[in-house]
């Protein structure tokens, strides 16, 4: 046990200095060498999840011998063997799961310490120095131990008076993604709801003098974590600060992908340009259905709050399916109130500035920034301007949309300007800044959306700039598509037929439609598209599929 570094590490929570460390599941301790190298403040063994056994867990403690950096070991479970074996072995505290009770934090507190307090027995171990320091660890050890619980249940808040005033225990772990779990969410980070859970937990906690901890997400989140007063932050994982180093250095080259739970490299929009065009349609894709190419204001014109016209370009009315867009404009000042819908919708923002409100999450957006709503999702709409109108592009995820307001009041919360998922919830993303990658010769293009960025999403879609020359390859697709042309001209080729299209126009293209576009002026081009399906999928066919008529079908 390394009493200074446990008593530094105090000091500085109760100074309010947030407290830096790292979660580590990976097996070498190499790992938690580079931490301590770093000066981070502690490190968590987690030996509840994934496949470290005892000897890589002492490894990890001993890479960590004779510094400031406190250790300690997250337990498969509340259970005192585990408990002591964990403290044996040299670790400075325990990290105890799924605590929801006083009766349970105390059984763990009393694991952790010497009789007559405790039940912790006096091994001749490494904490003892192999049995020559019994003396030394026993006077010491009871009164510097950390015994963390973890609070990742809705029980665990609805307790969290209580369980604050347990004075053995003075810091308290977040596990976010099981506390959503827990309220009805699984597999999300902060479902919705959640995070305010968390931050009413963390400041009952704060007023009863406890140190309050959890895993930051990204630098972001970090910063806001550290401004919600959090002193125990976690950098992240190991493996997934890995992973975001390589992602980020593939994303540099335009390689960045997503992993899948499968672990096999099926195609996403990024690996699109290289897919090999087979000869023809297949012909289960034969549409039922002709494209569409749609004008601004010759679709169904609806008022759907003072000041907020709809202009809808795709949808029920030229026989789309699952899938609605169109525009939007905002009056000077005008704001769409609380609403919720059974689908997703995406919002970006082509004029003007704007506020979009997300359950009290505020992201202020400017030209070409996008705001992906899951269903669900209370939220409302601003435009920021007393003097001038907002122009949005909308997508819903239906063809039949529908709308129920919502009442009551959210805490608001500005939300920093960084492209990101916030855990659980909506996308935003800033087209600006954003990384592109290019799916096609002189085109770059931005994902706004899709099941891997938002997991359970019904549709994807992003941005795709062209210059001159720019151009995707002849392809179709399993379901209907909507592209918006949002500066510039372009040429949508479809089956031999050619359109020329400008100032928001849009095609409808149909599940099946063999089509590109290309932009054959000097002056660079731009599109908003939305597909009517999770993943950006697509089938290239040869080139003359697009630019000959019946070729498409004519093996079919």
């Amino acid at each position: 046990m390394k009493v200074n570094a446990l008593q530094r590490l105090r000091a500085k929570l109760k100074s309010g200095q947030p407290c830096h460390g790292l979660w580590i599941t990976l097996e070498s301790p190499s790992i938690c060498e580079m931490a301590v190298a770093l000066g981070l403040d502690w490190v968590t063994i987690d030996a509840e999840h994934g496949h470290l056994d005892w000897k890589e867990i002492v490894e990890h403690v001993r890479a960590a011998v004779r510094s400031d950096t406190v250790v300690l070991v997250r337990l498969a479970e509340n259970n005192t063997a585990l408990i002591k074996r964990a403290l044996d072995i040299g670790a400075d505290g325990v990290v105890i799961p799924w605590i929801e009770t006083v009766a349970q934090l105390e059984a763990a507190v009393a694991a952790a310490t010497y009789p007559p307090r405790g039940l912790r027995g006096i091994g001749a171990e490494r904490a003892t120095c192999w049995g020559q320091c019994f003396i030394e660890h026993t006077a010491e050890a009871d009164a510097n131990v950390l015994v963390v619980p973890i609070i990742e249940t809705v029980t665990a808040v609805k307790n969290i008076a209580q369980l604050a005033q347990v004075k053995a225990a003075d810091c308290f772990f977040f596990g976010p993604a099981d506390l959503s779990s827990t309220a009805g969410f699984p597999g999300k980070w902060e479902g919705p709801g959640v995070a305010d859970l968390i931050l009413q937990a963390k400041d009952a906690l704060r007023a009863a003098g406890k140190h309050c901890g959890v895993i930051a997400t990204d630098n972001t989140n970090l910063a806001l974590r550290r401004q919600q007063g959090f002193g125990l932050i976690g950098l992240g994982l190991d493996g997934g600060l890995l992973i975001r180093s390589l992602r980020q250095a593939l994303s540099s080259v335009g390689g960045d992908r997503q992993i899948r739970a499968s672990f096999t490299l099926e195609n996403d929009a990024r690996s699109l340009a290289v897919e090999k065009a087979v000869k023809c349609a297949p012909p289960e894709f034969r549409p039922d259905r002709n494209e569409v190419m749609n004008a601004r204001h010759s679709g169904p014109q609806l008022a759907i709050a003072p000041g907020v016209s709809f202009d809808c370009m795709v949808g029920a009315h030229n026989h789309a399916r699952n899938l609605t867009t169109g525009l939007v404009t905002f009056a000077p000042g005008a704001m769409l109130p609380r609403h919720r819908h059974t689908f997703s919708e995406s919002i970006t923002l082509l004029q003007g500035r704007a506020l979009v409100d997300v359950e009290g999450r505020q992201y202020e957006i400017g030209p070409l920034d996008n705001v992906t709503i899951p269903r669900g999702l209370a939220h409302k709409v601003t435009n920021l301007s007393r003097s001038a109108p907002a122009l949005f592009h909308i997508a819903m995820a239906s063809h039949a949309p529908a709308r129920e307001l919502v009442e009551g009041y959210f805490p608001r919360r500005t939300m920093p300007a960084v492209t990101q998922t916030e855990p659980g919830a909506e996308r935003v993303t800033y087209t600006k800044t954003v990384e592109r990658y290019s799916p096609g010769n002189n085109a770059a293009f931005v994902d706004f959306f899709n099941d891997n960025l938002i997991p359970g999403l019904e549709m994807s879609g992003g941005y795709g700039y062209f210059q001159h020359g720019g151009r995707l390859p002849a392809h179709l697709h399993d379901f209907d598509e909507s592209i918006c042309i949002v500066e510039g001209k372009a040429t949508c080729i479809v089956e031999g037929r050619r359109y020329s299209m400008q100032d928001q126009a849009t095609a409808l293209q149909p599940r099946g439609r063999v089509h590109y576009f290309i932009n054959e002026t000097p002056a660079p081009m731009a599109m908003i598209w939305v597909y009517a399906g999770p993943k950006p999928e697509r089938i290239v066919v040869e080139e003359a599929c697009a630019t000959e008529p019946a070729v498409a079908w004519s093996a079919a």
